[in-house]
């Protein structure tokens, strides 16, 4: 059988492209993106693939001592292998009416973002040979390349959720886990749902991600000066002054911030901030770095 012509082959490419939800491909492009810039998460850990030798260290076992490299020199020598990521990868977004504000209809919605960085994550995971699973979704994994549809498909049938993820007696021991949302719930609700996460147990991150409007308040917006009504799903309040109600807010958001890198830090997690206004490549970036082991 003859070989497509090129042209043919990128009029194929194109419709296949077509027929791919658009968050496949936007999650894809930020996933590429971002692998440019990446040289491997390339650690010393538990594998079978050589990575390097190293010095033999007080602590070190004589049964990790590589002993033919060890015969060259006068120095002994261990072998190490190549970090393997966890087989499992969880990632969970908040679906909550809070997600839904934005102040600029440019930017994307606090929910369109999240969803995003989930979606190419999982990018990233799925490359990288781990399977990925919703937290709370349906309690099966995903492989391949062709999982990250799966789990797309999987995030748009999800119309609304509560604010924080509930327990998941599926969730595999040991695996990965990420949340994305606002965390602007009552800190001890937000511990209490980590507690049980990380008590199972698994390891995890949580990434805030807020409008940057939401984030300072309209600082530095002409907008948000005066007299304004504030509106959200659940009643609205009217501000008479929010040139002074700023600072208490701001202290309020620090607050709030301080709390949730405390409450990941006992249980052994990581904390990370995103806003709308920052590229998605920068987050997904900083993630996949830190989903390194220790």
């Amino acid at each position: 059988m003859a070989e497509p012509s090129p042209a043919a082959a990128a009029l194929r490419a194109e419709a296949l492209g077509a027929a791919l939800p658009p968050l496949v491909v936007a999650a894809d492009r930020v996933a590429s993106t971002v692998l440019q810039g990446v040289h491997g998460r390339r650690r010393a850990g538990q594998g079978d693939a050589f990575w390097q030798f190293r010095p033999f260290l007080p602590g070190d076992t004589t049964s990790r001592i590589d002993w033919r490299q060890s015969a060259k020199s006068d120095r002994l020598f261990i072998r190490e292998t190549e970090w393997e990521a966890a087989q499992t990868l969880c990632l969970w977004a908040d679906a909550s009416r809070s997600m839904e504000w934005v102040f600029d209809r440019g930017r994307p919605s606090k929910r369109a973002r999240a969803e995003l960085l989930v979606a190419a994550l999982a990018a990233l995971a799925l490359r990288g040979g781990e399977r990925v699973r919703l937290l709370g979704g349906p309690a099966r994994s995903h492989s391949g390349r062709a999982g990250l549809t799966a789990v797309v498909e999987a995030l748009a049938q999800v119309v609304k959720s509560a604010a924080l993820p509930a327990p998941d007696p599926d969730l595999p021991r040991h695996a990965r886990v990420v949340l994305f949302g606002d965390f602007l719930s009552p800190l001890a609700e937000i511990q209490a749902a980590v507690q049980a996460l990380a008590a199972w147990p698994v390891r995890g991150h949580l990434v805030q991600v807020l409008d940057p409007d939401e984030a300072t308040l309209g600082e530095g917006n002409r907008a948000y000066a005066g007299r304004v009504l504030f509106e959200w799903g659940g009643g609205q309040v009217l501000v008479p002054r929010v040139e002074d109600a700023r600072p208490v807010y701001l202290q309020r958001l620090a607050r709030q911030r301080e709390g949730l890198a405390a409450i990941a830090g006992a249980a052994g997690w990581r904390f990370l901030t995103h806003r709308t206004d920052q590229p998605p490549e920068a987050a997904l970036l900083a993630l996949w770095q830190a989903l390194g082991p220790e």
